[in-house]
């Protein structure tokens, strides 16, 4: 069972497929649309399926495993070495069979639709607070041209901008009142959506046990804990914490030869996504530890000491490479967060 391999170079309309009835041989060749990819994959018996991990990968690899496939989703850029000479769709096909072969190429899961729903939410949020972003950043730069600033903080832009324009003495030239209003209006409908994409994640947050205990973790709130689980999946492939913090990419790259063993910055692989989320998480937690002179628990002391020794940016990363260490806890042992009381020194 699952002797042949079938290699499928995806596209938007034409798939180019490779079947390999024994490694390192192709059998047979077809290129098919996508009806009749579909209908290729109903009719083929149980073989192993694999494609490179990209644009509607994890629904074809959802529809071939319906179809009794073993599907295998290959990172492109560890695909890309096997593709030797040119590239078309039949080298690329060949070398996901060649890449398959290697097992240091570490499989993509495929994902369900319930973490492409949560995926979705979030990339709709970071495109709109992206959009609202660059809007205050715009309404900011044309007012100081014109000799307005408006006071640090996004929450102060729309404020300043409205009463500018309804003032009918602040000085504001009269062609602009106009488009600047609409631009408030603007970030203020994106605003709204926000919030909504929110309320969905929270909705959701509360039907599911393994986020609630995700949240119980400090620096990891509602976006981060939904993040987690929409991008990350099943946490069991991970052997241990180092691993999965190694997969955020927040562990140092390595350059040693010898005896010499050299370690430097992280090595940023993995999601920038949810990299960005532990750290902001991090340095928030930072930032109320320092706020509080008491009840500081032994995570936060830790914390400081490293602020105290490393500096904010060093210490802000370093606790984020802790913090995903213990979600990977927390979500494979199925417990929620325990507080630990500092250590005394005597």
């Amino acid at each position: 069972m699952h002797s042949t391999t079938i290699a499928v170079d995806l596209a938007k309309s034409v798939f180019e497929v490779a079947v390999s009835p024994r490694p390192g041989k192709v059998s047979a060749r077809r290129r098919l649309s996508r009806g009749q990819f579909s209908r290729f994959l109903a009719e083929q018996a149980p073989a192993t399926v694999v494609m490179e991990a990209c644009g509607t990968a994890h629904y074809w690899g959802r529809e071939a495993g319906a179809r009794g496939h073993r599907v295998v989703l290959l990172p492109p850029h560890a695909v890309r070495p096997y593709v030797l000479r040119n590239k078309t769709d039949g080298a690329d096909a060949k070398g996901l069979l060649e890449a398959l072969r290697n097992d240091d190429v570490r499989a993509v899961p495929v994902k369900s639709v319930d973490q492409h729903v949560l995926a979705g939410l979030h990339r709709l949020r970071s495109a709109w607070m992206a959009t609202r972003t660059a809007r205050l950043n715009t309404l900011r730069g044309l007012l100081r041209e014109l000799g307005f600033a408006i006071p640090v903080g996004a929450r102060q832009v729309v404020p300043h901008v409205i009463a500018l324009v309804s003032d009918a003495d602040s000085g504001l030239p009269t062609a602009l009142r106009a488009v600047l209003s609409e631009t408030t209006r603007e970030i203020r409908e994106l605003e709204a959506r926000v919030h909504e994409v929110e309320c969905s994640l929270e909705r959701m947050a509360r039907e599911s046990e393994a986020l609630a205990r995700l949240r119980t973790i400090p620096g990891v709130g509602l976006l981060t804990a939904t993040a987690l689980v929409a991008f990350v999946g099943d946490v069991q492939r991970f052997s241990s914490g180092r691993h999965f913090a190694s997969y955020l990419g927040l562990t140092p790259r390595e350059s040693s030869s010898g005896l010499r063993r050299r370690l430097g910055a992280i090595s940023k692989r993995g999601d920038p996504y949810l990299r960005m989320l532990l750290i902001h998480g991090a340095r928030a937690v930072l930032w109320h530890a320092k706020k509080r002179t008491v009840d500081n628990d032994r995570l936060r002391h830790w914390a400081l000491d490293r602020e105290r020794v490393r500096g904010h940016n060093k210490a802000a990363v370093a606790l984020a490479n802790k913090l995903a260490r213990i979600v990977w806890a927390v979500w494979r042992n199925q417990r929620a967060f325990e507080v630990a009381a500092p250590t005394t020194k005597e």
